[in-house]
């Protein structure tokens, strides 16, 4: 069946993009929490790095009991999770505290609804088409985020943080209902494993696969982290150039809200062509490319606004575009009957290192700047998350050039 967009990948797509409808509600919004809960820079990175560590988390279950359930069910009994996370979130989370409590419970619900949909996609799917199709869920995922900032954006100058919430948390709602519009008519599948074979054998003492799980450990620490401080770091540089208060958290939104827009035309292409041109090489470069744009991003306070949105465009296109690529090549390294485990194993290390990248830059930037004052200090937070991408760029240069 060809990858191309047929009315079964358009629905789960769509149900994809609303269920991350709600996944960047506290980063548009957080300049304005900062001040209203009382949060410096540290705490405030401990709620983004509660919510990737429940993601991660959520991944881990829900990957390992797509194995043993079916992929499907797994993807509907997450998507009902997590509308009424997302709704108890966007009614309850008025502090610190139940902030923390509830986004992380936002992303426990969560994580049955991506690793799953990679499986059902390399079910359905050949793998000379599959880079397509799992770019296509990528990059609708990143109009996800991209919506979200957006909706946020504007809903807080409307009615502030709680409406900003409460437009995000419908997203899940809707979400919920596409996914089982997409999977209604789907089978179940359980793959058989075979006798003789083990988890150790074919995912820990698989070299490809165990290269491509590091290097996408070290592409979630710079992506994951970037994406939860970027619209905080606008806001910033957006307020330097004489734009103040919830005005600065606004345009911050907007402009954020564009990377992601990079993000979804990097997610929907680069998956597309390395079917063509094959995964390391694609690897390989937008690694290194978003290596560099780490390193200069957060050096660009004070400059013109045009040099820094088409730093942040290139970033937000290079950190995201190996997303489908990494996640397409595993499917190919590892048996479709420990698929779901693999990518639990997978999970947990990447958005481990995702939860904790956020709590890291913030306390770099706590570090680098004076305390009760708005940062103007964001490059050495930058430099830290390009680390990762240091990392990733070496894991790309190590697989096979087949």
């Amino acid at each position: 069946m060809r990858a191309r967009v047929d009315p079964w990948l358009l629905t789960l797509c769509g149900s994809r993009t609303f269920m991350t409808l709600v996944f960047q509600a506290y980063a548009a919004t957080l300049p304005v929490l900062r001040e209203t809960w009382d949060m410096s820079a540290t705490a405030a990175g401990s709620i983004s790095m509660g919510f990737q560590l429940g993601y991660a988390v959520s991944l881990l279950f829900f990957s390992w009991l797509a194995d043993r359930v079916s992929a499907r069910r797994v993807y509907l009994w997450s998507a009902w999770l997590s509308a009424v996370a997302a709704l108890a979130f966007a009614l309850l989370a008025r502090s610190y505290v139940s902030g923390l409590s509830l986004y992380t419970l936002v992303a426990l619900s969560q994580g049955g609804t991506y690793t799953t949909a990679i499986m059902l996609i390399a079910d359905r799917y050949p793998p000379q088409r599959r880079g397509a199709a799992v770019g296509w869920l990528l990059g609708s995922s990143s109009l996800g985020y991209a919506l979200s900032l957006l909706v946020a954006g504007v809903a807080v100058r409307a009615g502030g943080y709680p409406l900003a919430f409460i437009a995000t948390a419908s997203g899940p709602v809707i979400g919920l209902g596409l996914g089982w519009l997409a999977l209604r008519s789907s089978r179940n599948v359980v793959h058989p494993r075979a006798s003789g074979a083990g988890f150790g054998s074919e995912v820990l003492h698989n070299r490809p696969a165990m290269r491509l799980m590091m290097g996408y450990t070290f592409h979630s620490w710079e992506l994951l982290g970037m994406w939860a401080w970027t619209p905080a770091f606008v806001a910033a540089a957006v307020a330097v150039g004489g734009v103040a208060g919830v005005g600065a958290v606004s345009r911050g939104a907007y402009i954020s809200a564009a990377f992601h827009v990079m993000g979804l035309i990097a997610g929907s292409t680069m998956g597309r062509l390395s079917d063509r041109l094959g995964r390391r090489i694609l690897l390989l470069t937008l690694a290194a490319a978003s290596t560099v744009c780490s390193f200069v991003f957060g050096w660009l306070i004070g400059w013109p606004a045009g040099v820094l949105f088409l730093v942040g465009a290139v970033y937000g296109f290079t950190a995201l575009g190996d997303s489908p690529v990494l996640s397409t090549a595993f499917t190919e390294a590892v048996s479709p009957a420990y698929l779901g485990s693999a990518l639990a194993l997978r999970s947990l290390f990447g958005f481990g290192a995702g939860a904790l990248a956020p709590l890291a830059f913030g306390a770099v930037l706590d570090l680098t700047n004076p305390p009760g004052v708005t940062p103007t200090v964001w490059g050495w937070s930058f430099v830290t998350l390009g680390l990762g991408g240091v990392a990733a760029t070496w894991c790309a240069w190590g697989l096979s050039r087949k």
